[in-house]
């Protein structure tokens, strides 16, 4: 190979992270809103929507992400390997992402049927982008530090679209549409798709790949899928991912019921008028009427508007810590600062057990100390993952970047079935009933225990995982260095 490992330059780590931001902005959005949508916009059947939904995500998981890694490490172009994929799909991806949020008037049965197939066009090219997308990060250099800071600039650009989605998408959608949600779905979708392919196209354009497989490496599938088996590393790092995503997937279902049925209304709304956000809100809406627009029609009761700004203050304070995570990996390693501040992320998080329902104030707090020390193991994980592919290049002299990637997102997606799956389970074994204005007091226990002592236990267990990582900071220097040195000596 022939790894040019000169400095990125910010050009180049501000467009490809403008990927992740577009992809973001989908990804965010399905994960938070589809199922709103098909019930409550397209009013598609819930149990059927639930099917869909379901059913089209292992399709993503189990089909569709491992088809894409092997035709993506066999690619070969003028381009490079990964980067022609981010072009061929960005087109497509905006396309297929505005018609899975459009409401054609179909009938009972076409409405399910244009649903279903929407949705798996658009998950089929959402694997076809962001896979290679992913792995790209691996062979833009062979830098370790250069990773590290273009995963932090990665997954500044994820908050940013989260931030977006998670608090202000529901606004969007009634000022985009002039109170008619479903036209402002569709408004919003539309913006959201043709800024993602302007993206896609910039990250497309300003990126370049740099570690290129000598034109002799030859490999099976078998002899990729033996070569992820042997590597202690990629196992650890993929159980890692299942767990927290497992946690994340957790802790995002749970807090709406810690917010309705723990925590005090009163309290709350106290709260938002004593920091201000009401007169924000206020203030903003005289500046929108003013200039002839309409006005931000955000959530009245107090339980959402906490809520909103519960989440927007952690997704602000997770991008605070990102900007830390680069200069604490540089000097100790990625696999001591994951899992130290991992743990003290876990910290705060067991605290929301403790807190009273009316210390509205303390519950912020904890969430934005969560987030920070959250945020520095953010870009982290997936630096590791680029680390685990030049792991397997070192050890075995093959490298197969796509196919390692593949197997973490497929981690991703089974950590975020099964939290999905825990909220409801956990809700069930406390005695939840959906149909009570006022749950009994099991079920409080229940949602308490839910937000802070089982969505700690996948953290803690992920951050003891870490003892196994055998990748610490002498040895990113030392795989670097020999593979250097390999490449140097081997023709392109």
């Amino acid at each position: 190979m022939n790894a040019n490992t000169e400095r990125l330059t910010v050009v180049e780590k501000v467009g490809y992270s403008l990927g992740d931001l577009a992809a973001n902005l989908i990804f965010q959005t399905l994960v938070t809103f589809l199922a709103f949508f098909y019930t409550d916009i397209y009013r598609i059947p819930a149990g059927t929507a639930a099917t869909i939904i379901f059913v089209v995500g292992l399709l993503g998981a189990f089909v569709f992400t491992p088809l894409v890694a092997v035709l993506a490490d066999r690619t070969n172009t003028r381009w490079g390997k990964f980067r022609p994929w981010i072009l061929w799909t960005a087109v497509p991806f905006g396309v297929l992402a505005l018609l899975a949020f459009s409401t054609p008037d179909l009938g009972e049965r076409g409405k399910v049927f244009y649903a279903a197939a929407t949705y798996t066009l658009l998950v089929l090219v959402y694997a076809a982008n962001n896979l290679p997308y992913s792995a790209l990060s691996g062979v833009l250099t062979g830098n370790m530090a250069q990773r590290n800071s273009l995963s932090s600039y990665r997954f500044v650009a994820v908050m940013v679209a989260q931030l977006v989605v998670q608090s202000l998408l529901l606004p969007l959608v009634l000022i985009l549409g002039d109170g008619d949600r479903v036209q402002g779905f569709h408004n919003t979708m539309l913006l959201f798709a043709a800024v993602g392919t302007v993206f896609f196209l910039i990250t497309f354009s300003t990126t370049r790949e740099r570690v290129v497989p000598t034109q002799e490496q030859k490999s099976s599938i078998r002899q990729d899928l033996a070569d992820l088996g042997r590597n202690r590393p990629w196992v650890v790092v993929l159980l890692v991912t299942i767990l927290v995503f497992t946690t994340l997937s957790l802790k995002g279902g749970t807090y709406v019921y810690y917010f309705q049925y723990y925590l005090d209304e009163a309290a709350m709304a106290g709260f938002l008028q004593d920091v201000g956000f009401n007169g924000l809100i206020a203030g903003l809406n005289s500046l929108l009427t003013g200039i002839g627009l309409t006005g931000f029609q955000w959530p009245e009761d107090a339980t959402t508007s906490a809520f909103s700004l519960f989440n927007a203050g952690g997704i602000i304070f997770m991008i605070v810590g990102i900007g830390f995570s680069k200069k604490l990996a540089d000097r100790f390693g990625k696999r001591d600062v994951y899992g130290v501040f991992l743990f003290i992320a876990t910290l705060f998080m067991l605290a929301f057990y403790l807190f009273p329902p009316d210390r509205i104030g303390l519950v912020f707090g904890a969430q934005i100390l969560h987030g920070f020390f959250y945020g520095i193991t953010i870009p982290l994980l997936w630096a590791m993952v680029a680390d685990v592919a030049d792991y397997s290049e070192w050890k075995n002299n093959r490298r197969a970047t796509a196919i390692i990637f593949s197997a973490i997102l497929c981690g991703l997606k089974v950590g975020l079935s099964v939290g999905g799956a825990l909220v409801a389970g956990i809700l069930a074994h406390h005695a939840y009933d959906a149909n009570l204005e006022a749950q009994s007091p099991e079920a409080v226990a229940g949602i308490r225990l839910a937000v802070s002592v089982y969505c700690s236990i996948p953290f803690l267990i992920a951050a003891c995982l870490l003892f196994f990582y055998k990748i610490n900071k002498p040895m990113e220097s030392r795989i670097e260095r020999e593979l250097a040195e390999r490449r140097a000596g081997q023709p392109a």
